[in-house]
């Protein structure tokens, strides 16, 4: 067809293949990677999913994330957004991007979605689980996917420390000097707290997350636990917006991104296989 013909048909002369969005659910183990954002090194998640991703498009691909995660902190469902003129299958973005990606990252899931969706933007809330082996012995097999405390915890002193958290707050003590988020005021709507034989199972959902918010929740909530500070301590700590006045930040280990939440319609995975593997 000529560039006369592609007029007469309504075509703009130069007009490209249409483009389209795709989102995608993402499973990582975190503590190989140097977190999520892309870097120099290109040992984070991102390079190796948007290398993969060029691969298997046979052209450069760039994604944005729902919610960066750090250094050694894990990912269950991970949520991407990339644009691209390519027409693939559904199934095909998993398989052919999982087939260049490494053994500890995997796509789970793939959608084409509006052109108004925003991976970060759109979402409502994120949600982050930490797990805690309470055991007299560290860990060895799970080495890497749960924090361990040697002492035993109180899960109801832990409960009742927990339930000044919920709701809007400054959240200044638990934010680290690295953050960037423009405020410190952060809404809190769920904290479940649940023993599952010799582990601890901690969920946060809010509708954004500080930097190493959960770490240094989950560095409070500890000492709590296991009796080296009382339940109402931390109410003084949530009030004295300070870093110095929490306790140390926790370690990586047990923490994983569940996903973030996007409005019904979108109708977008909100659990994926790698969740049933937690205790």
């Amino acid at each position: 067809m000529s560039l006369a013909d592609t007029a007469v048909a309504g075509v703009p002369p130069h007009a490209g293949p249409a483009v389209r969005r795709i989102a995608l659910g993402v499973a990582y183990r975190g503590d190989a990677y140097h977190g999520w954002q892309s870097q120099p090194s290109g040992r984070t998640v991102q390079d190796h999913l948007e290398s993969a991703l060029s691969q298997f498009a046979a052209m450069p691909v760039q994604t944005v994330c729902a919610g960066r995660t750090d250094t050694g902190v894990h990912g269950l469902n991970q949520v991407v957004h990339l644009d691209t003129p390519l027409h693939r299958e559904p199934f095909s973005w998993v398989r052919g991007t999982n087939r260049y990606l490494p053994p500890d990252i995997a796509v789970q899931w793939s959608r084409e979605v509006p052109a108004s969706f925003h991976a970060r933007n759109s979402a409502r809330g994120r949600r982050y689980c930490y797990m805690l082996l309470e055991s007299p012995v560290r860990p060895a097999i799970e080495r890497g996917g749960v924090g361990w405390v040697f002492r035993p915890l109180d899960g109801e002193a832990m409960r009742r420390a927990a339930a000044c958290l919920i709701g809007e707050h400054d959240f200044s003590s638990f934010r680290s000097a690295e953050c960037q988020a423009l405020s410190p005021v952060k809404r809190m709507d769920r904290i479940a707290i649940e023993r599952r034989g010799a582990y601890w199972r901690f969920e946060f959902e809010a509708v954004a997350f500080l930097h190493h918010m959960v770490r240094n929740l989950m560095g409070c909530l500890v000492a709590v636990g296991t009796g080296t500070r009382p339940a109402d301590w931390m109410a003084e700590v949530l009030a004295a917006r300070s870093r110095d006045a929490a306790a140390p930040t926790f370690a990586p280990d047990g923490l994983y991104f569940l996903g973030p939440n996007y409005d019904a319609e979108l109708d977008l995975p909100r659990h994926t296989p790698a969740m049933d593997w937690l205790p």
